[in-house]
């Protein structure tokens, strides 16, 4: 007997090796305005995050122009390598595995929709998700806001819900709105960090996050 019905996926760094590219982006957006640039650390803790609540948190003393500049810059740097961006090994096949097992799968990220419908057309797996939410559709992680709009279209209870992700922000989500987790330690935050929220386990590979559901999900 299966113990959950849904599975949601964060986007990137759970099935996208994305996390590299997205802080180098966030730096080379405030080089590129002349302003002090965050470190890898603090780069990399901002991803999930919606765009408006990443920039506040890394520089929240500089003015709405700055932000819509970095904001630009970020764009442009992100779209520049965009192509060069692939899912994880065997995500096609794990994601293909779960839907033969008749667990409905989504997708809770802070890209906004238009960079999440783009990356959908780049992987072979975006019909297996029966709904996506994206950060500019609502209240962006970690307010429950993205996991109760997929469980209300689902028809899903939040006990019957698994939130996968890559960051703090993903299991703060999860906690937020009353589902499990599990995080996975080969994206953007570290492993004690992730592991302090309580999820149900700590994976170090897509594989192993398989592995785990198929004998626990």
């Amino acid at each position: 007997m299966k113990n959950f019905d849904l599975i949601v996926f964060d986007w990137d760094g759970t099935l996208v090796d994305s996390t590299a590219h997205i802080a180098k982006s966030i730096q080379n957006a405030y080089a590129d305005n002349d302003l002090p640039v965050p470190n890898e650390a603090a780069a990399k803790h901002v991803i999930g995050l919606g765009l408006v609540d990443t920039f506040n948190y890394l520089s929240p003393d500089l003015t709405k122009e700055q932000h819509l500049g970095i904001v630009d810059r970020y764009r442009h740097h992100f779209l520049d390598a965009d192509k060069t961006i692939h899912s994880f090994k065997h995500v096609t096949e794990g994601l293909q595995n779960l839907v033969d097992r008749n667990y409905l799968l989504a997708v809770a990220t802070g890209k906004s929709r238009e960079g999440l419908d783009r990356a959908l057309t780049k992987v072979d797996f975006g019909h297996m998700f029966s709904i996506t939410r994206c950060g500019d559709e609502g209240f962006p992680k970690p307010n429950p806001d993205m996991l109760n709009f997929i469980m209300d279209d689902l028809g899903v209870f939040p006990d019957r819900t698994l939130m996968i992700g890559d960051t703090t922000h993903d299991l703060l989500l999860a906690h937020n709105a009353k589902t499990k987790s599990i995080g996975v330690t080969y994206g953007a935050h570290e492993k004690n960090k992730l592991a302090a929220l309580n999820p149900l386990a700590c994976v170090d590979s897509f594989e192993e996050l398989m592995a785990w559901l198929l004998e626990n999900g």
